[in-house]
């Protein structure tokens, strides 16, 4: 019976229209480039349309959907690694608090394989990717079928005539295509170049990089280690008399240049390959957390991080050669000195590159050395306003146990990483920000003086003024934050904690749900739904057989919302209008609502739920089955994407997209709402 209303709607829907345009922001051609009789190289190259960007499949912030490919494996060929891709765009979102990873333009990925077979076959496969562009985004899933002809020829061809593949499908032939001068696709197929990078972009993430290790370079200024020598060295240098300036210039060049050296040195490393697995994989994420808990304690005062002695000797021995060479060992000894203060903080300027493009890390370590270097040479040319300086004293302490407390903090963001991407479910939302309440209440009474560590003295911090309004602010931080453990959505760090979906205990869900009666659901447990949820404990279904099922019950009209787990779009709608009473309240009281997830790789139909795709293959993910239903029957391919139908799937009015004003999106409401009403009475 289902298998028979399934049909009848996409009877209904495509009967009286011929195929109509979709959105086809991407393209793809397909190439081979055989290499050797017994191994071949596939090109994937997808060209974009202006403003459209295409996910890197290492792109793994919990949000967006990452480029995956699939290949099905037979006994001809073996894969040698994995797809290869140039380097991808990086930019800081600042909804999500998150970088994104993706290309624009164009761009190539590539697959090495090992043949195996001296005879014909086909490496097939396909690939389920996300493109999006501002207010949007598009699930694409695209299948690919190389033909190799004969691992004994010269060179191996894809199939550009149908009669030579009587079993592929339309959609499996139309990607095995020829070059334009007629010549078979992907002989002599150059390796592609980084492609798809906006220069604006992604100096505009550099930029903001750039000022985050700036900041962090005058944080580490202030240390114990670092800001007693300021008066020192330039007393040392206005004792050269004339030479006092250049000296100053040269000392403040050469530490810029020792932290500059190292940036490239991570640049070299990181431009390997390395740092997709460093920002995606678990193991460096959990290392990057310890690392950050042993930062932590060594600014607690606990132990001491130092380089060998000996590299310390050496260097201030050949500060005794003087001129230039002498000036730069200066900064050398204090570079290494300074390492058991600065290390964390550099540290974490490093680790945070480790995601990001070749320039990253270098760009990092020249915004850190350039705010560790401009003291002591400016106060070299204005030695006056040495006198404007603070003295040294517990002050600088208390920074460094500060910045411990907030490395702490920071150590649970590189462990949720992994949580998220691998469902460990162990970090929490509310076991993370449990962890925050208490980090920070201890912080604030460590301002308040009841608690110490190893390096602070006995002054009675009680006293300083400075301390006390720290201490109030650091509370509130803590007050702030204590709902979240009830489900308030904390909007100002949301994008530093776990997703709502993670909340076990939300009591505004709870509220919401007592306030509504059960008989919405007709007693029927939504399909799917021990995966699948609803936001702001909305009521609903994610199978669109039962869905309709449901409306017909109900005589109600449908809210389908085509959505996604990597559409970003979607949670801003679902955070800035969904959250809105008067919405909620006109979809949960009129409405079946309906949320189908096109992206969906986990979740597997049950056997009555499959169906068969067009092109003859049965489709066993709810999310493929989603993305067909979007596709076939309402012509749409883009989420977000909103419609309202009548309890049969008819359309009554959208579709709407990214729609952020509240006022309009009820006003759609209002209107699907109106027309269903006047079917009624027809």
């Amino acid at each position: 019976m289902k298998k028979i209303l399934f049909f009848l709607n996409f009877l209904f829907l495509i009967g009286s229209s011929t195929v109509l345009a979709q959105e086809t922001p991407i393209s793809w051609d397909f190439k081979i480039n055989t290499k050797s009789e017994t191994e071949a190289e596939l090109f994937f190259s997808a060209k974009l349309q202006k403003g459209w960007h295409l996910y890197s499949q290492h792109h793994n912030n919990g949000i967006e959907l990452p480029t995956e490919f699939t290949f099905v494996e037979n006994n001809n060929y073996s894969r040698i690694g994995t797809v290869w891709e140039p380097k991808p765009i990086v930019k800081y979102d600042p909804v999500f608090k998150d970088t994104s990873k993706y290309f624009a333009d164009k761009v190539t990925f590539k697959q090495r394989i090992k043949i195996k077979s001296k005879t014909n076959f086909q490496v097939k496969g396909k690939i389920d990717a996300q493109v999006c562009i501002e207010g949007r985004c598009v699930a694409i899933e695209k299948k690919f079928a190389f033909d190799i002809v004969n691992s004994n020829a010269d060179s191996a061809v894809l199939a550009d005539d149908k009669n030579d593949l009587p079993n592929q499908s339309a959609d499996s032939l139309a990607l095995m295509n020829t070059n334009k001068d007629g010549s078979a696709a992907g002989q002599n197929a150059p390796a592609q170049e980084n492609m798809g990078v906006n220069e604006e972009e992604k100096e505009e993430s550099l930029l903001v990089f750039f000022l985050f290790a700036f900041l962090g370079g005058l944080v580490g200024l202030l240390t114990p280690c670092v800001f007693p020598m300021i008066p020192m060295t330039i007393s040392f240098f206005m004792k050269t008399g004339k030479q006092a300036k250049r000296y100053a210039l040269v000392y403040g060049l050469s530490i810029i240049l020792i932290y500059v050296t190292f940036g490239i040195i991570l640049s070299i490393i990181f431009g390997a390959g390395l740092s997709n697995i460093l920002s995606t994989h678990w193991l460096p994420n959990v290392l990057f957390a310890l690392i950050f808990v042993i930062f932590a304690i060594s600014l607690f005062g606990y132990f001491e991080i130092t380089l060998p002695s000996k590299w310390v000797n050496k260097s201030s021995k050949m500060e005794s050669r003087g001129g230039l060479i002498g000036v730069f060992f200066m900064a050398l000894t204090l570079v290494l000195v300074s390492f058991s203060c600065t290390l964390p903080i550099a540290g974490a300027v490093a680790l945070n590159a480790a995601s990001g493009s070749l320039l990253k890390p270098i760009i990092g370590m020249f915004g850190f050395s350039l705010a560790f270097a401009i003291p002591f040479t400016f106060f070299a040319f204005f030695p006056e306003l040495l006198k404007s300086l603070p003295k040294s004293g517990g002050w600088m302490n208390t920074l460094k146990v500060t910045l411990a407390f907030v490395e702490l903090a920071f150590a649970l963001k590189f462990l949720n990483v992994p949580d998220q991407a691998y469902h460990w479910g162990i970090l929490d939302r509310e076991v993370y920000l449990a962890f925050w309440i208490v980090i920070f209440s201890l912080l604030g009474f460590y301002f308040l003086g009841k608690i110490r560590f190893p390096l602070d003295d006995e002054m009675p911090y009680q006293k300083s003024w400075v301390r006390f309004i720290l201490a109030i602010f650091t509370f509130a931080f803590v007050v702030y934050l204590i709902p979240g453990m009830f489900g308030a959505p904390l909007k100002a760090i949301s994008g530093w904690l776990p997703p709502m979906t993670t909340q076990d205990f939300d009591v505004s869900q709870i509220v919401r749900e007592e306030s509504k009666n059960a008989t919405y659901f007709l007693d029927e447990t939504p399909k799917y739904g021990e995966k699948l949820k609803l936001p702001h404990g909305m009521k609903g279904y994610f199978d669109y057989e039962q869905g309709l099922r449901i409306a017909q019950k109900l005589n109600k009209p449908i809210f389908i919302d085509f959505t996604g787990h990597g559409c970003v779009n979607c949670r801003n709608v679902e955070n800035a209008v969904w959250i809105d009473k008067r919405v909620r309240d006109i979809l949960a009281e009129n409405f079946v609502l309906l949320a189908l997830y096109v992206d969906d790789k986990t979740v597997k139909l049950l056997p009555e739920d499959r169906i068969t795709d067009a092109d003859g293959d049965t489709v066993f993910t709810l999310g493929s089955k989603n993305m067909f239903i979007q596709n076939t029957i309402y012509k749409e391919n883009s989420q977000p994407c909103y419609i309202i139908t009548d309890s049969y799937g008819r359309i009554l009015e959208g579709p709407t997209y990214y729609e952020l004003d509240i006022e309009n999106y009820l006003d759609f409401l209002n209107k699907g709402l109106e027309k269903f009403k006047q079917l009624k009475n027809n």
